[in-house]
């Protein structure tokens, strides 16, 4: 733990809500230990089942069940917030959205090219409130959309590699420059290894290259329905990628990415972005990484209009705002995305750009922080890999917690 780091959280958050988080990482290490993360991939499998002989690890059905001892002593390896090459506070061009907004025709749907990416990658570059950029929307060759972001962006990058030629050409960007991640989201709930991805984890991770380890649990659906609940679930599944990642490479670069979301059931249960407990939710899960002294990056500042609006702009204003407030490490999607991150605005994105030069921290809505919820965890034990939709804690807790 960074001592330093934990006094500056307390006197942000204050000491119930420092304390909640806290509670929130024993109760994701009871997880792992108690409830595992299901994964067959077998190189993963393997540098798990080293530490059976000490007790540190099961392997079993499939299952990979790791000690808090194993955990902490994977997380000691893992190079520090001062060792990253992202400063603190950095507001990033971040996402894949698969189509673009058309801002003349007031609609969403078009398909991007190569030119919108080129266009992003300008902005970024010559916009000094931003920091660095993903991909922003979704073209089907990887090797062109790196090349370009390479070409037209120097900051900092973080794309994805799903064959061998796109990983060898991050490994020579990655040579060349250094400020490179590559991003994966390893685990789906509940508590699962996405075997899609987990072949090219473990190459990206084997081949020495900084890895952004996303996830993405669901308050109501995929976890409880309170800040700790989803916050803890979020968290492990996030430890056990970092574990594998420092099992298989010891003291490679692994950022926690992880991204707690609520459903809305005002939208069919679909994610609220929007929300301004969405936003102190991903502030809360850097505060605690912070204090573990992980490099982190999260979701914040987004919305849930479907067109660029006033609504979306405030959203914007006052998610930039609670972030600066409480400070952060990466913050992602900040920008040029609108509802359930499906369509990219560059008119969004400019003004977010310019809004973000302007607000400071007095522009941040008043917020309750939120402490420890016994019933999150009491739900955890109860309903273990199931799902959260019909569990008694979400209809006791939907329009009391995560309210705008």
């Amino acid at each position: 733990m960074n001592s330093a780091q934990i006094e500056h959280s307390t006197s942000l958050l204050g000491k119930q809500t420092v304390e909640m988080l806290m509670q929130v990482h024993q109760d994701a290490l009871w997880m792992l230990e108690n409830l595992g993360v299901g994964c067959s991939q077998p190189v993963i499998q393997k540098a798990f089942q080293k530490f059976e002989a000490q007790g540190q690890a099961i392997v079993y059905e499939n299952r990979i069940y790791l000690t808090a001892e194993l955990i902490t002593n994977c997380l000691s390896s893992v190079p520090g917030v001062v060792d990253f090459f992202v400063p603190r506070d950095s507001f990033f061009i971040g996402g894949t959205a698969p189509y673009v907004y058309d801002d003349i025709a007031g609609c969403g749907g078009m398909i991007p090219t190569a030119d919108h990416v080129v266009e992003i990658a300008r902005i970024a570059e010559e916009n000094p409130m931003v920091a660095g950029m993903g991909r922003g929307v979704l073209l089907k060759d990887e090797i062109e959309q790196m090349n370009i972001m390479k070409e037209y962006c120097t900051k900092p990058l973080y794309f994805v590699a799903t064959s061998d030629a796109a990983l060898a050409r991050a490994r020579e960007i990655h040579a060349e420059r250094g400020n490179i991640m590559l991003v994966f989201c390893l685990t789906r709930p509940i508590l699962e290894v996405n075997d899609n991805l987990s072949e090219f984890f473990v190459k990206v991770v084997q081949a020495g290259l900084p890895v952004f380890i996303s996830a993405m649990p669901l308050a109501g659906i995929s976890a409880p329905y309170c800040y700790n609940g989803v916050l803890s679930i979020t968290h492990a599944e996030v430890l056990f990628g970092i574990c594998a990642s420092q099992l298989l490479n010891p003291g490679v670069t692994a950022i926690h990415a992880g991204f707690p979301t609520i459903a809305d059931p005002r939208f069919e249960y679909n994610p609220n972005y929007g929300l301004k407990s969405h936003h102190l939710l991903n502030i809360l899960m850097a505060h605690l990484n912070l204090m573990l002294d992980l490099p982190t990056f999260q979701s914040g500042a987004t919305t849930n209009e479907e067109h660029p609006t006033k609504r979306a702009f405030d959203d914007a204003r006052s998610g930039q705002a609670l972030a600066l407030k409480f400070g952060f490490h990466m913050i992602r999607h900040p920008f040029g995305f609108l509802r359930h991150l499906v369509d990219f605005s560059f008119a969004k994105l400019k003004t977010a750009i310019q809004i973000a030069d302007e607000v400071t921290p007095e522009d941040a809505p008043e917020l309750e922080m939120p402490v420890y919820d016994e019933r999150g965890m009491e739900s955890i034990q109860r309903i273990g890999l199931g799902m959260y939709m019909e569990d008694s804690l979400t209809t006791a807790n939907f329009g009391q917690v995560f309210v705008d």
